[in-house]
């Protein structure tokens, strides 16, 4: 087995999710793009294969966009609910909820963001050693991978959604004496133009139908 693949989700409720795609989308097309992503991302964590899907979820899925067909990808999943006041915190905690339930295993952490991943691209994100970042066009970061999950309490430190979180992440986990690899950058969904971005990428999926709803 490779190790475990952990995605951070929340339900995507209108008003809630994605809000910074409004304008030009509306609340309820926001949140469609936002189940869209989620139900891509699961997909494809599914058929990445030796590995063990967990989600981290919060928010209310009954109010979720989508939400019958999130439920039945995440019947596939262990899921369980985030904790922690910032979300650096729910990140260290989640990773470590991971290290609880699949001891000895690597993680690899990503979001929902990112619906152009593949399964291949997924399995090379495993760190060779102890570490490795895919960074973000924004300064974010995509994927975490940790031989320890337990060091992503490095993260509790750092401050997320930022122009240089993936510098800031890089030098914690360095400061832990980790060596940090590269994975390869992709761009994330924060805005509209994002969102075609990632959409032309994946042309087929259903993220890219819900973006080409939007005009």
């Amino acid at each position: 087995m490779r190790g475990a693949l952990l995605v951070v989700a929340k339900a995507p409720v209108p008003g809630l999710a994605k809000t910074r795609l409004c304008p030009p989308a509306t609340p309820q097309q926001a949140a469609e793009i936002a189940a869209a992503a989620l139900l891509d991302t699961l997909d494809t964590v599914l058929r990445t294969p030796r590995t063990v899907p967990y989600v981290a979820f919060t928010g209310d899925l009954r109010k979720a966009r989508r939400s019958k067909e999130i439920s039945a990808l995440l019947e596939k999943c262990e899921v369980f609910e985030q904790r922690g006041d910032t979300f650096a915190d729910r990140l260290a905690e989640a990773h470590a909820e991971v290290a609880r339930r699949c001891p000895g295993q690597p993680v690899v952490q990503i979001g929902m963001d990112t619906p152009q991943i593949t399964p291949s691209l997924l399995a090379s994100c495993f760190p060779v050693r102890d570490a490795a970042i895919g960074r973000a066009h924004d300064g974010g970061w995509w994927a975490l991978g940790l031989n320890d999950p337990n060091a992503a309490g490095a993260l509790r430190a750092v401050p997320m959604s930022k122009d240089n979180t993936g510098d800031l992440t890089v030098k914690a986990l360095q400061d832990r004496g980790l060596e940090v690899f590269a994975l390869p950058q992709l761009s994330d969904v924060d805005t509209m133009t994002d969102a075609r971005v990632v959409a032309k990428a994946t042309p087929n999926g259903r993220f890219a139908r819900a973006v080409e709803a939007v005009r």
